[in-house]
């Protein structure tokens, strides 16, 4: 029996330069975004069955003959990539609901890399958090036609607080954000987390975002160089431009795409700055899902008053990226 674990993951800034059609055209040479894996995780166990049978669990219960007739799309695929056709049990379990896909926390690709490190393991093989990502990203975008950037599967795979850079040339860097260990308490002291109470599904938005990509590019290109600024801003301890520029870029996001934001969403986010919110921002696609927001910690108890209708979810970076937390 094998489990992985596998975080999700909050974006902060340069969210749509991850997509190929920009970084690989981009004037700069690379798009690039800081993220952080979060203490919220998604659970795959893996397990020899009795018979050839295979047997997939989620919020469905499949029992198949072959790889084929699975209708769990992600699953399916991973056990093609890793060639397993028989004889196995992956069973799916989270800390958010699993009917949780477009609540802007990457469940998607943590289910991807996380079901893909059991299944190495199962093997007996040990891969990379480059070679998780690279796969899951595979999976999703070239085998399910899927229109995403390729932030989010990096982002669970190597877990912590990083800058990504993606190349002209397909290359991955990753950084860690180098700052004192007072400034990043600092900045997790500064930040709330809602729910919206909506889920949506993204292929839209991110559709015509994808097909308006060129008219958008010097938008991108401000995001791009804003990871740079607030990546500098935390390194010199500066981490009150991260709620100016939260504010600043969501502005430009919701330039990207009709669905982006909605008068929900608008409500609840001026509903915080009145009380007191410096930035904030929708996390993934937008639509619904979570509002991340900077506040000082003497305006929090204000906020919370104003959004009092919605649920607050308290949260920490994880250092550490998709592992193996059970073998035997």
């Amino acid at each position: 029996m094998i489990i992985s674990k596998t975080p999700l993951r909050a974006s902060f800034f340069g969210g749509g330069s991850d997509f190929k059609d920009y970084y690989e055209n981009s004037r700069l040479g690379y798009g690039s975004v800081i993220s952080t894996a979060l203490n919220m995780h998604v659970y795959i166990t893996v397990n020899k069955k009795f018979d050839d049978m295979i047997r997939v669990v989620y919020n469905g219960n499949e029992l198949v003959h072959s790889v084929d007739e699975i209708k769990h799309n992600i699953i399916r695929e991973a056990l093609k990539l890793t060639g397993i056709s028989k004889g196995i049990e992956v069973i799916y379990m989270a800390d958010i609901p699993l009917s949780g896909a477009g609540i802007g926390l990457a469940s998607s690709s943590a289910l991807a890399v996380g079901v893909l490190n059991a299944l190495h393991a199962y093997k007996g093989e040990y891969v990379s958090p480059e070679q998780l990502a690279r796969e899951a990203c595979h999976i999703e975008i070239d085998c399910l036609g899927q229109r995403i950037g390729i932030q989010d599967q990096y982002a669970v795979a190597y877990g912590g607080i990083h800058r990504y850079r993606f190349c002209n040339d397909g290359s991955v860097s990753v950084t860690p954000l180098i700052c004192t260990k007072e400034t990043k308490n600092k900045l997790f002291q500064h930040l709330m987390l809602f729910f919206t109470g909506n889920t949506r599904d993204s292929r839209q938005i991110l559709q015509e975002q994808t097909q308006t990509m060129e008219s958008k590019r010097a938008m991108l290109d401000d995001l791009v160089e804003t990871v740079d600024k607030t990546y500098q801003a935390l390194a010199d301890g500066k981490t009150e431009i991260w709620g100016e520029e939260l504010d600043r870029t969501w502005k430009i996001k919701k330039q990207f795409a009709g669905g982006v934001s909605n008068e929900q969403i608008d409500g609840m986010y001026q509903a915080a700055k009145d009380a007191g919110a410096v930035g904030g921002k929708i996390l993934g696609a937008g639509g619904g899902g979570f509002l991340l927001l900077y506040v000082s910690p003497d305006k929090q108890d204000a906020v919370r008053q104003a959004l009092s209708g919605y649920r607050e979810v308290p949260f920490e970076t994880d250092a550490q990226g998709s592992r193996i937390i059970f073998e035997d």
